[in-house]
């Protein structure tokens, strides 16, 4: 008699991708360390790579488990679904220690900053030219991106590649405009605690910007190659909560950095 028994869950194959990955993230970090010694970036462009090649050839295994081989079944679904929601949580933690080191020095100034908010000597930027502009890019990108969702779910997929390929150049469009502020401001990171929360809190989201354009580049992609349906696209469900999320997060920062922190 046979041994095999079946059940609903996916039990993954050995892998080399989570070891490559690792290795690759320990190299980007010890990489961007040495560089802002300014002892070479040889190691964190070799790192970077690195992790570009395991993510692509990662992700590339996931979505033929998920879309060919049929193994996302929906007990595994479920478990992907409570994943990603782990992970957003997480990260809105990330965040939070960027909020709370920021209200604290907010509510209470030191004598180091010259007990008054803005810091003595610090320009900080109009809230309503560039991070307007750029509030409303995001906010316009969920948009367009909750339209690709239900049009995707209407099995309308034309309309769902124009929606997430709206929201990759809005994306694409925000960071650029976050370039150009950051080379118009007046301070940098070295110049107070003030520069070191503006630029730390703000680059995180404009890293998570590009990491969720990534993700919805590779979405494009596999809607074209008909890897979603009406009733399977949870790739692009997490990938949609991802973004939402980086609106989200966006709208605190405009509120309590650019706005709040200017009065």
């Amino acid at each position: 008699m046979s041994n095999f028994i079946r059940h609903p869950y996916h039990l993954v194959d050995e892998s080399p991708w989570p070891l490559i990955a690792s290795l690759a993230a320990f190299y980007l970090t010890n990489g961007l360390v040495i560089w802002f010694y300014n002892e070479g970036i040889l190691l964190l462009i070799l790192g970077l790579i690195r992790l570009i090649m395991s993510a692509f050839q990662w992700w590339r295994d996931i979505s033929a488990e998920g879309s060919i081989q049929g193994l996302h079944l929906g007990i595994v679904e479920l478990g992907l679904r409570s994943g990603i929601i782990l992970f957003i949580v997480s990260e809105i933690f990330f965040f939070l220690s960027f909020f709370w080191c920021y209200f604290h020095i907010r509510l209470s100034p030191s004598i180091d900053v010259g007990s008054s908010w803005v810091p003595m000597g610090i320009i900080s930027l109009d809230p309503l030219a560039i991070p307007l502009l750029n509030t409303v890019v995001l906010i316009v990108s969920g948009i367009s991106i909750t339209w690709s969702h239900h049009a995707l779910i209407s099995g309308q997929d034309s309309e769902a590649k124009q929606g997430i390929l709206l929201t990759i150049i809005l994306g694409l469009l925000f960071t650029i405009l976050q370039g150009a502020e950051y080379i118009e401001t007046s301070f940098r990171m070295a110049d107070s605690v003030y520069g070191s929360v503006f630029f730390i809190a703000t680059g995180f989201h404009g890293l998570h910007v590009i990491v969720g354009r990534l993700f919805l580049l590779v979405t494009y992609i596999r809607i074209k190659r008909g890897d979603f349906s009406k009733d399977h696209h949870f790739g692009f469900e997490a990938r949609a909560w991802y973004w939402h999320f980086v609106d989200v997060v966006w709208l605190f920062l405009y509120l309590c950095v650019y706005w709040w922190g200017r009065i």
